[in-house]
């Protein structure tokens, strides 16, 4: 368990349902068995695993959900106690873990999303301008990424999140990680067929140690 860790951090996680191409998304079962997994491999002394939820792989239609839970992770804050969201999405084409540092303002979904959405060069947020504006995660990417590789873990940095759901929620949640005054961060993860589910659950696990202790 250790006493090594700061106090105060509550990291919230969520991840996402199927989608196109996709019919069994490795964060469902991540986030659905995280908070057993923690209970049995323990965190860092004041850190709390908060609401683990999986999301629809929807945008516009699933804003409603989406902000429920970010406005959920808000209560009994304090200056002492920190929270940071932590989302995670899957990359199928890829075979390693990648730190998102950046959402970029554009939605431009290849296909429908699971609602049926399908946008084209459109602003996630108009308020905030054109589709270029980039909004860049306040945590430690570089530090975690050092933390996980130090674990042998195949992961890297990327700066490009894709233009489809995961950015989309990403960008809404360094937004409003920043109004705030929260940290938010997303990660990729690979297929369970790429990365075995045991290895992306010690992952994920070492994950949540790396960012509290950057916070």
């Amino acid at each position: 368990m250790g006493s090594e860790g700061p106090s105060g951090v509550t990291i919230h996680v969520t991840g996402f349902k199927k989608f196109h191409g996709v019919a069994e998304n490795p964060t469902e079962a991540i986030v659905s068995d995280l908070k057993a997994f923690v209970e049995e491999k323990g965190l860092p002394a004041g850190v709390t695993l908060g609401s683990c939820t999986v999301l629809d792989a929807a945008g516009d239609g699933a804003l409603p959900v989406l902000h429920k839970v970010l406005e959920s992770g808000i209560s009994n804050v304090t200056e002492t106690n920190k929270v940071v969201w932590l989302h995670l999405g899957v990359n199928s084409g890829s075979t390693r873990f990648a730190i998102e540092w950046q959402a970029v303002n554009e939605a431009t979904f290849r296909y429908a999303d699971e609602l049926g959405w399908q946008p084209q060069k459109l602003p996630i947020v108009s308020e905030d301008g054109e589709i270029s504006m980039i909004r860049k995660t306040s945590c430690s990417a570089l530090v975690i990424l050092e933390k996980l590789k130090a674990k042998s873990f195949n992961v890297i940095l990327s700066t490009d999140a894709g233009r489809f759901v995961c950015n989309y929620v990403y960008y809404h949640s360094l937004r409003f990680a920043e109004q705030k005054g929260h940290k938010s961060l997303f990660v990729h993860v690979p297929l369970f067929s790429k990365i075995d589910k045991e290895t992306q659950m010690r992952f994920v696990h070492s994950l949540l140690e790396a960012i509290a202790s950057t916070c």
